[in-house]
């Protein structure tokens, strides 16, 4: 499969500029455009991310509100919503102004509140047992739609919406529709969007904050030089070429080697653990062997291992792995001193997987 040399989406039409796409700076600077002084940006800020942007908005004028009603333009509308786990796992499916259709999921733990955002509409990645890289690449995501994504489920916490009381958003998973080291530049936004404190941002922690790839390696060099502390996800799913070229066919380009390079540069320059996600697929890449190829080249790095039960897709061939085959990946993982975690397979009931309530649409 030939790949292009840039990875960057088709664009259906330029969302509408939000507050959430600007730096504080910007902000200013587009208030005062809109006739009114520079400190109003930080109420409108404040407003916001603070969860009462809905009209609430009572410590500005009816003609400040006005005036600055094209900072905070609609930029996503819920067309389904569909809940399990007793209501604390939500998955929320959004039409942005042009149509497109994309989905964030809401999970909430006894401990954390945690959303999976999307950073593209659809993937031009094209792994062949993801519902979203079925469905092709549709756009990128500007900062403001990535971010309103952890807005509206910040605010559905707020209110008392989920079950377990008023809470809020405490970690973000860019593991979503799409390849977020595709829309590198409005990703990296999002997540300073995201971290700055408040009333710049919504002061999440950065070390709270997953930015996952499938091994686009010059965009890894470049996320290592930012001076963020995030924690990087490598989808890597196989440990061997000959697989991987077939499950990840961006590995054709930087193979597991190089990508493994990458991400471990990454983590000695930030001192974060790197997080490995590996879809066990039955028959496919749960062999034995291949624990312990993936055990021989992760072994002495700072690295956990997330292994995750697929979830079928409709009409798909592949699925999940027997647990007992589950188990012995698991057993040859942790003996060769691999800290390794089997992912909890919430939202399957919802089709949890990305791309799926998209996909039914």
């Amino acid at each position: 499969m030939t790949l292009p040399l840039v990875f960057d989406a088709p664009r259906r039409g330029t969302p509408p500029r939000h507050l959430a796409d600007l730096t504080t700076d910007e902000r200013r600077e587009a208030v005062e455009a809109l006739g009114e002084k520079g400190f109003r940006a930080d109420q409108l800020s404040r407003h916001y991310f603070g969860g009462h942007a809905d009209g609430q908005m009572t410590d500005l004028g009816p003609t400040a509100r006005d005036r600055l009603a094209p900072l905070l333009p609609t930029l996503l509308t819920s067309v389904r919503q569909v809940t399990c786990d007793e209501g604390t796992t939500r998955k929320d499916l959004w039409r942005a102004h042009d149509g497109t259709l994309i989905e964030s999921v809401l999970m909430r733990y006894p401990d954390r509140s945690t959303v999976c955002v999307s950073s593209q509409a659809g993937c031009g990645m094209a792994c062949p047992f993801c519902a979203t890289g079925q469905a092709g690449l549709t756009r990128n995501l500007s900062t403001g739609e990535i971010v309103d994504q952890v807005v509206r489920a910040d605010r559905s916490l707020r209110n008392g919406e989920v079950p377990g009381g008023p809470g809020r958003v405490s970690n973000v998973v860019f593991m979503g529709m799409g390849e977020p080291m595709a829309n590198y530049s409005r990703v990296v936004a999002a997540v300073r969007r995201l971290t700055d404190p408040v009333p710049a941002g919504l002061g999440i922690s950065q070390r709270n904050v997953v930015v996952s790839t499938v091994g686009l390696v010059p965009a890894i060099d470049k996320l290592t030089a930012e001076g963020l502390n995030v924690t990087l996800a490598l989808s890597l799913h196989a440990p061997d070429d000959e697989l991987r070229d077939t499950l990840v066919p961006v590995n054709t380009r930087w193979p597991v080697a190089e990508v493994l390079k990458a991400a471990f540069g990454y983590t000695r320059t930030t001192g974060r653990r790197l997080s490995i996600e590996y879809a066990l697929i039955r028959g496919v890449n749960d062999q034995p062997y291949r624990a312990d190829l993936l055990a021989k080249r992760l072994r002495g790095k700072l690295v956990h291992v997330n292994l995750i039960p697929l979830n079928p897709t409709p009409g798909s061939a592949w699925d999940a792995s027997p647990k007992p085959v589950e188990r012995e990946f698991v057993r040859r993982l942790r003996e060769a001193g691999i800290a390794t975690t089997v992912r909890d397979t919430r939202g399957r009931e919802i089709a949890g997987a990305c791309g799926q309530l998209a996909a039914q649409e």
